[in-house]
């Protein structure tokens, strides 16, 4: 029988002008490998996706690209290099050029970048559901770290007795990455000055003193705490979750456990992956969808 020849993948570095076609291809993507399995999509709608790939694809301290197929794009990737953990995602193809080998360019490109870069590690979340990626990141030589667990829904308690949930402020920075190098080893203080200046992020307090943060309580913010009555506290102090919700490290039992009782639920399960420099936390922790 005649082979067929497939189509040359090229990858280029992203433009803002790329957003829109990426942004559908992201939503897209979601949506299909989402609905396939059964469960709901990460993105609520296109315009969504446009607009978060329109920011990641023109802010300070990522670095995008983007995959052609005879001059047209069919895929993404993204990486956060505002630590010196780096991090993947989203990294989005084209359902109609699924198992053209584009995921594994796309992921090469941002891999190289990081090592030129010299990123002590590399770090991303995966969908428990979406085998294939798992098995694209495992031959990269990613290691499975942590599972997780995706929360939302709004706690039963909504304060811990002890602690106070405030908004950050500027001079809570230094506190705060103290807290993350304490807990990680390294520390995320550009996100966190970011969350500062938009807003989002809040501290915890016992007795005068910050023991934990949250650079937003959703999908894409990150946080860390001494102990998990801090999380708790933080966790109690919204009404909801933004995105699809929290990420919950499943090992961490007791606080599983007290998410569940206060009646959050789970929305799906996910997967930390990473290579590079890895410390196990030694405290109480939620990743972003990114890291």
């Amino acid at each position: 029988m005649p082979s067929t020849a497939s189509p040359e993948i090229t990858i280029r570095a992203a433009t803002i002008e790329d957003a829109h076609a990426c942004g559908l291809i992201c939503y897209d993507a979601f949506a299909a490998i989402s609905a396939a399995h059964g469960f709901p999509c990460d993105l609520p709608s296109p315009e969504v996706g446009i607009g978060l790939l329109s920011m990641m694809f023109s802010a300070p301290g990522f670095y995008a690209v983007v995959a052609e197929s005879d001059g047209r794009i069919v895929g993404s990737n993204v990486l956060a290099e505002q630590a010196v953990i780096y991090g993947v995602g989203p990294i989005t193809i084209d359902p109609n050029v699924q198992n053209a080998g584009v995921g594994r360019k796309l992921m090469a490109a941002v891999m190289d970048r990081a090592e030129r870069n010299g990123a002590a590690g590399v770090r991303l979340v995966q969908a428990a559901y979406h085998s294939r990626s798992l098995s694209l990141y495992a031959s990269l030589g990613f290691d499975v770290r942590e599972p997780l667990a995706c929360l939302q829904g709004k706690t039963r308690e909504r304060s811990v007795p002890g602690c106070v949930v405030r908004h950050a402020e500027p001079a809570d920075e230094a506190a705060c990455n103290a807290l993350a190098r304490r807990v990680h080893g390294v520390d995320r203080g550009v996100e966190l000055a970011h969350a500062i200046r938009e807003g989002s992020a809040r501290v915890v307090e016992r007795e005068n003193r910050v023991t934990g943060y949250s650079t937003h309580l959703g999908f894409f913010g990150h946080s860390t705490a001494e102990t998990n009555v801090d999380m708790q506290a933080l966790l109690a102090s919204v009404e909801s979750f933004s995105g699809p919700g929290v990420l919950v490290p499943s090992r961490n039992s007791a606080l599983l456990r007290w998410c569940l009782a206060n009646g959050l639920r789970v929305v799906q399960t996910m997967t930390l992956m990473s290579t590079g420099l890895y410390n196990e936390p030694a405290g109480a922790w939620l990743p972003s969808i990114v890291f």
